[in-house]
């Protein structure tokens, strides 16, 4: 056993740590019963996010916690990243920062949103780290977008690119640059959860990818499109779905029959019973999280799995998810009860 192999007991070691200090459920709810925000940035500063928010300044905005959050979020699971000795599938999980801030740009520039009205949603702190910041920095100075696509010709993203704008044109969905987009950054995950050859992490961090498949498959169904396309949305490598299973999803008449398909899967009571397609798509999406998180926390039954590392990075990301939500909660007013069951925490205990 190298110096890497004691490397990563030491990572692990600091992940168990590091999940003990994660907000529980009362903490949540107290920053969600705050009466406004100025009440929930004091309650976040008593938490191990004061650093985080103490830059931001007044007047407050969900937006503003949001990004700042964000930055730490960057921060942090690239640490993770580095004291792992660079492992493709933590590196292939920090591109989703990168990734959701080139969406946010071409979704931008579809709308004719200036540079300072796109570039006040985001900031380049997980680009700096990455050292992926020209990129970024091209397609967002582009005056429109094809200028911004054109510039990311070079790129790996260009072949996935131009199918968004094709099915974008097509549909007029602006969703469509979300979807080719988690394509490439799933395609990568699935690359690197192949080179890893590590049961434990495919079986849980596959389940990534096989929620995006289902996603893809059951948004083409509810947008219409042909089987053709929305066999091109999805990634062929999936962990826990047998293919003849995703084969008929897409053959299938309606959302609803396609979910249905699952029921011979591990994901069989996931199945919403309701009939209505945008709550079907809104129960299943939860359904779904909730199990990953889950499958996630169960890492941690095994001491000195590397699965337990991916599983810290993962975690914090939901809790800076958790308290993102309940900024945008608390501002606009939501009910505590709302807030809280929309959550991806466990269960109260």
């Amino acid at each position: 056993m190298g110096s890497g192999g004691s490397q990563k007991i030491f990572v692990t070691v600091k992940s168990y740590s590091k999940r003990g200090q994660l907000l529980k459920r009362p903490d949540l709810q107290t920053l969600a019963e705050s009466r406004d925000l100025d009440e929930l940035v004091t309650r976040i500063k008593n938490t191990k996010y004061l650093e985080a928010v103490n830059a931001v300044t007044k007047p407050y905005t969900a937006e503003k916690l949001e990004m700042a959050l964000r930055a730490n979020l960057a921060d942090n699971q690239f640490k993770i990243a580095k004291a792992s000795g660079n492992s493709k599938i933590l590196d292939a999980f920090f591109q989703k920062f990168i990734v959701s801030n080139l969406k946010l740009i071409l979704k931008g520039k579809i709308l004719g949103k200036s540079q300072e009205e796109i570039s006040a949603y985001f900031n380049m702190h997980a680009e700096e780290l990455a050292k992926q910041r020209d990129t970024v920095v091209k397609a967002l100075v582009a005056k429109d977008l094809e200028e911004a696509v054109s510039s990311l010709g070079s790129s790996p993203f260009n072949a996935e690119i131009q199918k968004a704008v094709e099915l974008y044109n097509e549909t007029k969905n602006i969703q469509a640059f979300d979807i080719y987009f988690d394509k490439m950054l799933y395609q990568n995950i699935s690359r690197a959860l192949r080179s890893e050859n590590d049961q434990d992490i495919s079986h849980i961090y596959g389940m990534e990818i096989d929620f995006y498949n289902i996603m893809s498959i059951i948004r083409g169904k509810f947008w219409g499109l042909d089987d053709e396309r929305i066999q091109d949305l999805t990634i062929t490598a999936t962990v826990n779905i047998p293919n003849q299973v995703m084969d008929r999803m897409m053959a299938a008449e309606s959302v609803k029959d396609a979910l249905d398909e699952l029921s011979t899967t591990r994901y069989k009571n996931l199945i919403p019973e309701t009939e209505d397609e945008v709550e079907v798509i809104a129960e299943f999406e939860h359904a779904f999280e909730m199990t990953y998180y889950n499958s996630i926390n169960g890492a941690f039954s095994k001491m000195f799995s590397f699965a337990t590392v991916i599983g810290i990075s993962k975690l914090i990301g939901y809790e800076v998810r958790n308290i993102g939500a309940i900024a945008f909660a608390v501002e606009q007013n939501i009910p505590v009860e709302t807030t809280m069951s929309k959550l991806i925490i466990k269960e109260a205990e």
